[in-house]
């Protein structure tokens, strides 16, 4: 492994990393939101099967919905689709859930109508919710690792994550580069507020500073 690789791997994707380590708290956060999580169907958007199967909790049922591919093989508790949520006929035809989970979803669907379009997905999909994201603000922008990432031009942005050695997977030329920064856009506070304002945003923290956004609603 690279020395690159190897520090990437140590903030983000080993075992030990500062990454799991948010992620534990994540769980035990989310666990104290929803405590009969055990008896739940839940319906995870955006969501994989390996992120259940490390994760601390099993729900009754998990529903994947991506738009990605799922392993062949899954547990007889984990279920799976390719489907695309904000098409307004997917909601109905995935019936009634629990629980929506999606966790740094939101933020790749689109622009403002089409996140719209995701949360009427949402209320639509069950009456209680956990939906995260990364916050706009926090000074290092997650996916690319990249401090001030997300304030460039988008240009900048664009010549930079062609050789910025953080970035999880380069893209081999311009246009893989422009695809990888235009699918993303991190929210704001206002706007979870704006999205979900029957739900509580909660902030996950690092030294002080706001890392992640989560809109929780607990009860119907």
């Amino acid at each position: 492994m690279s020395g690159i690789r190897a520090l990437r791997n140590r903030f983000v994707d080993a075992p030990d990393s500062l990454g799991e380590r948010f992620r534990a708290a994540r769980w035990e956060r989310f666990r104290s939101c929803f405590p009969a999580i055990s008896k739940m169907r839940v319906v995870d958007l955006g969501g994989t099967a390996d992120n259940w199967l490390r994760s601390p909790l099993r729900p009754r049922h998990v529903h994947l919905v991506n738009l990605e591919a799922h392993p062949a093989e899954l547990p007889d508790w984990i279920s799976a689709e390719i489907a695309d949520v904000t098409d307004p006929n997917v909601p109905d035809a995935l019936g009634q859930f629990d629980l929506v989970v999606s966790n740094s979803t939101i933020e790749h669907v689109g622009g403002p109508s089409q996140r719209r379009r995701f949360v009427t997905a949402i209320e639509k999909l069950a009456p209680l919710h956990w939906v995260q994201t990364p916050y706009r603000y926090f000074p290092v922008e997650p996916h690319f690792l990249a401090p001030g990432f997300q304030f460039l031009p988008l240009a900048a942005q664009v010549r930079l994550v062609r050789h910025w050695p953080l970035t999880h997977s380069r893209p081999a030329n311009a246009e893989e580069a422009m695809d990888a920064v235009v699918n993303i856009e991190l929210l704001t506070r206002a706007e979870m507020r704006h999205l979900f304002p029957r739900s509580v945003i909660l902030g996950e923290r690092v030294a002080g500073l706001t890392k992640s956004l989560t809109a929780v609603r607990t009860r119907p």
